[in-house]
């Protein structure tokens, strides 16, 4: 099986990338949490926009992965690994898809969280949907490694 490796590596690194930025956005959540008795002293902001902005960047690199993904399966195909080829090539597109689908899980949680912050809600609320959307995040792409690292080897 000839994989398409180096998009593959791109892939990865912008998945890890990912995995860096929710972990930011989970510790600022963490701060403000922190500091949220203070927020009601005039004069002081606790910064809820790098939340956000974390957040968004995460989605997009996530999105951005799920689209080098597409265009991994692209070039499978072009060099005639299809689906139905043989139970191995079967077994790649099922693996792949199935994370590729679970991460978009993943992103439209980050979505939720994102308009949990714009919506005001609680900070305790909006923590937990970081908290466990970071956590899923990083097993997200500590799982692409192995999955990576299992297709890499067994070419």
């Amino acid at each position: 099986m000839d994989l398409p490796v180096q998009l593959l590596v791109i892939n990865t690194i912008l998945l890890l990338a990912s995995s860096v930025t929710i972990e930011l956005a989970r510790r600022k959540i963490g701060q403000q949490m922190a500091l949220a008795p203070m927020e009601s002293i005039p004069g002081i902001a606790i910064g809820r926009e790098k939340t956000n902005l974390w957040l968004v960047i995460t989605a997009i690199l996530g999105v951005a992965f799920i689209i080098g993904q597409w265009l991994a399966w692209g070039e499978l195909k072009n060099r005639g690994f299809y689906v139905a080829s043989n139970p191995s090539s079967s077994f790649v597109y099922l693996l792949t898809s199935a994370h590729a689908i679970h991460l978009t899980a993943g992103i439209l949680t980050i979505g939720y969280a994102i308009c949990a912050s714009l919506l005001k809600k609680a900070i305790e609320s909006r923590r937990i949907v970081i908290e466990i959307a970071a956590w899923y995040w990083h097993f997200m792409a500590a799982l692409w490694i192995y999955v990576f690292a299992l297709l890499a080897f067994v070419r």
